[in-house]
């Protein structure tokens, strides 16, 4: 199913919708401030391995997940002063913070470190999806084994017709990958340069 959510004021009632999906054990493609994105509830352990196989990825490379807000990250992670004082001034937006993961982050979500990817897009579509959810959810980007991403919806929604439940169109999405920051130990480790500005830790 392709559905249209207008990315400015998304309409409460087709989150409500796609919300219903994803908590039955949905697979939905939705925008976000870098690429589409493949999620599910976080809280899902089968839905997650429905993603690994759609995406051909090993176990051992989890997925990071988005949260409604900076608030909400305190929950599935051990966050300092430091991080917060640090998120506080980057999000909403295009990073992917690694921090040691609490104890609700399911164990096929964290690294042998513990730790997990976070991200609290600058896109009301998906922050609205974790916001009603009440859960964080998946987030991988929307690209087929050979490492091809979709930043169409209308392609992406042929491409996975077979595998994903709902595919949001949202409209253009900026298709420059998240910069993925560590924050373990309050050592800020610059992981991958991508979109938005990481002067701050340099």
């Amino acid at each position: 199913m392709l559905l249209k959510i207008n990315p400015q004021n998304p309409q409460d009632r087709e989150i409500n919708r796609v919300v219903d999906i994803i908590k039955k054990g949905g697979i939905v493609a939705y925008p976000t401030d870098t690429f589409y994105g493949i999620g599910c509830d976080l809280m899902n352990k089968r839905a997650i391995e429905k993603i690994y196989s759609i995406k051909q990825r090993d176990k051992n490379q989890p997925f990071s997940f988005i949260c409604s807000d900076l608030k909400n990250i305190s929950v599935y992670a051990k966050v300092s002063n430091f991080a917060y004082r640090n998120m506080k001034r980057l999000l909403p937006g295009p990073y992917t913070f690694i921090l040691s993961g609490s104890k609700l982050v399911p164990k096929i979500m964290l690294t042998k470190r513990k730790t997990a990817g976070i991200r609290v897009p600058d896109n009301k579509i998906a922050l609205a999806l974790a916001n009603v959810l009440g859960h964080p959810i998946i987030s991988t980007s929307a690209s087929g084994p050979d490492g091809k991403v979709f930043d169409d919806p209308s392609l992406l929604h042929d491409h996975f017709l077979k595998t994903i439940d709902v595919v949001i169109d949202g409209g253009p999405v900026p298709g420059a990958p998240s910069s993925v920051i560590s924050l373990i130990d309050d050592i800020p480790e610059i992981i991958r340069y991508g979109a938005g500005d990481i002067d701050i830790f340099e």
